[in-house]
């Protein structure tokens, strides 16, 4: 195998195990890291911690900072998110109260954790660090189109907040399980915080978006596999930038289209309706093909989430039968994702 660059992805050194803020989220669409993190990384998940009154969770064990860093957990993970990646207010005291009780903070928001004084006047006066893992390389290329050696595959999606990320991780541990060398390469702060490195695309400065996603998959042996978790949607008026750069770094030899059943409308645009399967696969190659022309789609991960396991086996022999590719929801596995990554391979 080819000697990767050191620099392929940035390395973060995060404090290990976690304890997971929830912050006052009502429920858990707000709460993606934190289900990210159970779902992907439970080993490194002690407990849960909330705002008082807050009532959604994981289902994990509830801890206040000091019983969880008895513990054993070195880092408190802000697991909620904010409408535009802000660090609520509300949340500031327990931050606080985590950093006092000998806990460092690690946070996937926009704002950054030293921009609030008394965050930045606890850390420092206890001896604790603020880590925004938002926070992409210095010295980022500009994309030079190269095609490179080694197979890529991108998760890509109609929407937003569908299953790319899952997608994309369940997709690579398949692969490894057939015996692939094959990388997980995250893209948004939770894959980070799983993979413990990566490249956080939506923070990147609009014209090294596609350099960062070249950056974060180089040249490899002609074997490996890299993986690469999606951002956005080439579909969504406001994050289709982001998506079209990684798209066009990645230079994906296969994509998954990922879709949540029964979705219709980009989640909080309702006057935008989300195209149909075989729409969202041709513009997304036509798109593709600008810097990989033999790129090609596998088939359609579907998220059938609320569904039981019937309907779901309804839903995804309904989608294959009308757009005849492989269609499968990875977190139920069976027959029809070996399918679809058999698809990915072919």
């Amino acid at each position: 195998m080819l000697d990767r660059p050191v620099e392929a992805s940035a390395a973060f050194d995060l404090p290990k195990p976690y304890l997971l803020f929830l912050g006052d989220a009502a429920d858990t669409t707000f709460l993606k890291t934190g289900l990210g993190l159970r779902d992907w990384a439970p080993a490194l998940c002690i407990a849960e911690h909330k705002c008082a009154g807050a009532v959604a969770t994981l289902g994990l064990p509830v801890m206040a900072p000091r019983e969880a860093h008895a513990a054993g957990a070195r880092a408190l993970v802000l697991s909620a998110a904010s409408i535009g990646g802000a660090i609520r207010e509300a949340w500031i005291p327990y931050l606080v109260e985590a950093i006092e009780e000998g806990l460092d903070i690690v946070s996937g928001a926009h704002d950054r954790l030293g921009d609030n004084p008394l965050l930045d006047q606890a850390a420092k006066a206890c001896g604790r660090r603020l880590i925004d893992v938002r926070t992409p390389p210095p010295g980022l290329p500009i994309a030079t189109g190269r095609r490179r050696s080694g197979k890529r595959l991108l998760t890509v999606g109609t929407d937003c907040a569908l299953g790319k990320k899952y997608t994309a991780l369940a997709i690579a541990e398949a692969l490894r399980a057939r015996g692939l060398d094959t990388d997980f390469r995250a893209t948004g702060q939770t894959g980070i915080m799983i993979a413990g490195r990566g490249i956080p695309i939506d923070a990147v400065v609009s014209d090294f978006v596609a350099g960062a996603a070249e950056m974060l998959s180089p040249d490899a042996d002609p074997a490996h596999w890299d993986v690469i978790e999606g951002q956005g949607s080439l579909f969504h008026p406001s994050y289709a930038g982001v998506s079209l750069g990684l798209l066009h770094g990645s230079q994906p030899d296969v994509l998954v289209l990922c879709h949540a059943h029964g979705r219709d409308r980009i989640v909080g645009l309702t006057g935008y309706p989300l195209p149909s399967i075989g729409r969202a696969i041709e513009v997304t190659l036509q798109q593709a093909q600008l810097t990989n022309p033999e790129a090609r789609c596998a088939g359609v991960s579907l998220n059938t989430a609320g569904l039981t396991a019937a309907e779901a086996a309804r839903a995804i022999s309904g989608l294959e039968r009308d757009w005849g590719v492989p269609v499968a929801d990875p977190i139920r596995g069976g027959d029809a994702f070996e399918r679809l990554v058999d698809a990915c391979l072919a």
